[in-house]
């Protein structure tokens, strides 16, 4: 095949991974019962009218296996924190003593097992919408190609063989995290 071609691939193999990689990300913002720090990695603040994640606003912590405290750098910014939180779907109601937010991380029950499951489900599906993108993207630089001269039909339809080969490994690298993600949550 064509070094353009190549070219191409491994340009593609990068961006579906940081596809795979983003999303695995993601999933790390779904809770399954244990305060972690990244549940909160998906919000954000209206800090003074500008969107401000809310990690760079204050120090989040997980001192036990059912809470997250949150210790704003500025005290000013509670308010905005707490409403930020609220809005947001990650279901937990902020408390504040004036200097601190705490979220208590009830158990799930099985109906909210079941809502997060779908949240999961619904990333994944971006996620793969993605890596379409991406294969769609590389099809119309292999078409380019081929229409140009710079290639011939039939290295154009190695290409796009190696192209599907590569989306069809990165989906199934998706579901699997995907499957884990659900059996993490479903697990009681």
């Amino acid at each position: 095949m064509s070094e353009l071609i190549d070219e191409l691939l491994a340009d593609a193999k990068e961006r579906m991974h940081k596809s795979v990689q983003s999303t695995h990300n993601e999933f790390g913002s779904v809770r399954t019962g244990r305060a972690s720090p990244a549940l909160l990695d998906r919000i954000v603040v209206d800090y003074y009218g500008a969107p401000t994640p809310l990690k760079q606003l204050a120090t989040i912590g997980a001192p036990e296996a059912r809470l997250l405290t949150i210790q704003p750098f500025d005290q000013s910014s509670i308010k905005a924190i707490e409403k930020a939180i609220m809005e947001s779907d990650v279901g937990l109601t902020p408390s504040n003593d004036g200097r601190m937010i705490r979220l208590s991380i009830p158990e799930l029950n099985e109906e909210r097992r079941k809502e997060l499951v779908k949240v999961v489900r619904h990333i994944a599906e971006d996620g793969r919408v993605a890596i379409r993108n991406v294969r769609r993207d590389i099809m119309h630089d292999l078409k380019a190609l081929k229409d140009d001269g710079d290639v011939g039909a039939d290295d154009e339809r190695r290409g796009e063989q190696e192209l599907q080969k590569l989306t069809d490994s990165n989906i199934a690298e998706l579901d699997g995290i995907l499957k884990a993600k659900e059996e993490e949550i479903l697990e009681v």
